[in-house]
């Protein structure tokens, strides 16, 4: 039974951390410039799960559940923007600007949110059935 506690747990644990992705791309959508001050533009962040939960206490609890394997920069996600005013504009006028959909982003955010909605219910619907074997036991 904790076992399942423990999936639903691995579950929340990694769409929280895919919904802060989510939430940076759409925050830096229109970033062009580092922390330094360099024109550097803002590559969109992509969450990627695996199987398994290497913090799990167990050996069967590392083999449920799910955990994030690596949040990955997607190097090619940048536009061409004509802009010649610019003061970042190469010589044909252009810029390079995030590739980043607020539509697909908030799509994305939303799946997110509805699956770690389902994790919790999972986790209750857990709780109650432990809760419900306790009083059986009682």
């Amino acid at each position: 039974m904790y076992g399942s506690l423990d999936i639903s747990t691995s579950g929340m644990v990694a769409e929280r951390t895919r919904f802060a992705s989510i939430s940076a791309n759409i925050a830096n959508r229109n970033t062009l410039v580092d922390s330094q001050g360099r024109y550097n533009p803002y590559r969109r962040r992509e969450v990627m799960f695996a199987s398994g939960d290497p913090s799990a206490s167990t050996t069967e609890g590392r083999a449920l559940g799910v955990h994030v394997a690596r949040v990955s920069i997607n190097e090619h996600a940048l536009i061409e923007k004509h802009d010649p005013d610019h003061p970042f504009a190469d010589e044909r006028g252009y810029i390079k600007v995030p590739d980043i959909n607020p539509i697909v982003e908030q799509l994305n955010a939303m799946e997110a949110v509805r699956s770690y909605e389902a994790n919790v219910q999972a986790a209750e619907a857990t709780k109650t059935m432990l809760s419900q074997a306790l009083r059986l036991l009682a």
